[in-house]
Formats: C-alpha cells, sequence, structure tokens
C-alpha cells in the first residue's frame, strides 16, 4: 500500500506546488445561483476539490492543513489555508472541515454545481439537511488521500455514503499497471536476479519467486 499512497502524494504535491506558482485570478463569483446545500466542484489539473455551499458566500469543505497541529491561535487557522499548510497537512495526514468565501474556496476556477448528482446511484437529501450535516462535522479530522479526503466529505453530506470517484479511478488505473502480464514477466525476471545474485538458491528463495509473479499473473 505503501508505494501507492506516495505515488499519489507525488502527483498531488507536484500539482499543488506548480499551481502554487500561478497567480491568483481575481474572479467574482454570483452567489444568486448557488443555493444552501448545493454540492460545489473545482476542478483542478489531476485532481477535483469538493465543498458545501452553506449560503452567504461561505462554503464548508476538507482540506489538509498542518497549522491547528503547530498552533492554537485561531485568528491564524481561520485564515486561509496557503499551500505549504496544506502540503505539509498532506504529509502529516491532519486536516479540518472549515468554513471559507466562494473566492478563496474556487481560487479563481470554475465552478461546478450538483455535478455528482449524474453520477452517483443515491438520491441527494434536501439541501438544508445536506448543509446541516456538512456544519455538524467542522473541526479537525485526520486526513487520507485515499480513504478520506474531500470528495468522502461531500459525499457523505450530501448522499450519506462516503466515497471517492477520483480515488476509485486513481487506483483502477493503478491496479491495471501493477497486475498487468509485464508487470508479472519483469516480478518474476526481478525475483530471479534477486535470488542467484543473494545465493538464496533454497525452498525460502523459489516460493516468493514463483508465488509473487505467479499472483499478479492470475490477477492480470
Amino acid at each position: 500500500m505503501f508505494p501507492l499512497q506516495f505515488l499519489y502524494n507525488f502527483f498531488y504535491i507536484a500539482v499543488v506546488t506548480d499551481f502554487e506558482e500561478k497567480k491568483k485570478k481575481v474572479v467574482q463569483y454570483d452567489t444568486s445561483t448557488y443555493k444552501r446545500g448545493d454540492l460545489l466542484e473545482v476542478p483542478r489539473t489531476l485532481f477535483t476539490h469538493f465543498g458545501i455551499y452553506l449560503g452567504n458566500n461561505r462554503v464548508a469543505h476538507l482540506i489538509p492543513d498542518i497549522l491547528p497541529v503547530l498552533t492554537t491561535d485561531e485568528k491564524a487557522i481561520e485564515k486561509m489555508v496557503t499551500n505549504n499548510r496544506l502540503i505539509l497537512g498532506v504529509i502529516a495526514k491532519k486536516a479540518s472541515v472549515r468554513v471559507d468565501s466562494l473566492e478563496d474556496f474556487a481560487y479563481g476556477a470554475e465552478i461546478l454545481v450538483n455535478h455528482m448528482d449524474k453520477v452517483c446511484s443515491r438520491s441527494p437529501f434536501e439541501g438544508e439537511e445536506v448543509a446541516r450535516r456538512a456544519e455538524k462535522l467542522l473541526g479537525s479530522v485526520v486526513y487520507s488521500l485515499l480513504w478520506y479526503n474531500c470528495e468522502h466529505y461531500v459525499m457523505y453530506c450530501r448522499y450519506g455514503t462516503s466515497m471517492s470517484f477520483q480515488t476509485y479511478q486513481f487506483c483502477k488505473v493503478v491496479r491495471k499497471i501493477v497486475c498487468s502480464k509485464t508487470s508479472s514477466l519483469l516480478s518474476f525476471l526481478l525475483c530471479l536476479f534477486i535470488m542467484f545474485y543473494m545465493g538464496s538458491v533454497s525452498i525460502f528463495g523459489i516460493l516468493p519467486t514463483l508465488i509473487t509473479p505467479f499472483t499478479l499473473w492470475m490477477a492480470s
């Protein structure tokens, strides 16, 4: 599991770092087009950020943040999460469900509204119930890129199921790569090399050499 999470962390941090170097666009959002309980999506290069609109230009969203671990200064924590805080939060697996303005949430990007209604098999709750659930979960949480991210949060709030389509798609792609016939062959050759290089031509060396590639081959 570690290589998979490391790969995901690498791509996530690479995109965020690149995004930090770009100047923030000044965009005015028409708040009259959003309703309390709407699920908002902000597409990025390799991932999508999610939030729940609470009304009055406020969005509840789960975002990695290291600062609450380092200080109890509420005024400092309330400021918009910088990319340095975000990246360190990802590494430390610390996050907060917080409320920010539409401008701070979207950071100049296009906002999609309730796009998940077309994808999720479950019907959404009423807007007020969605917002109530979002507000109830405000505060510090344990963060995981794969098992509990911003998409898990909004899916629970709006549909009552904690899942992430983008995490599923990522794992699906990785599984295809790892469990391919080419990977099983490379694994077999690598095991043979290690076995003969280390001189461990015994039952303990032969078994991993056969079992690991065979497992990958059967899964391909």
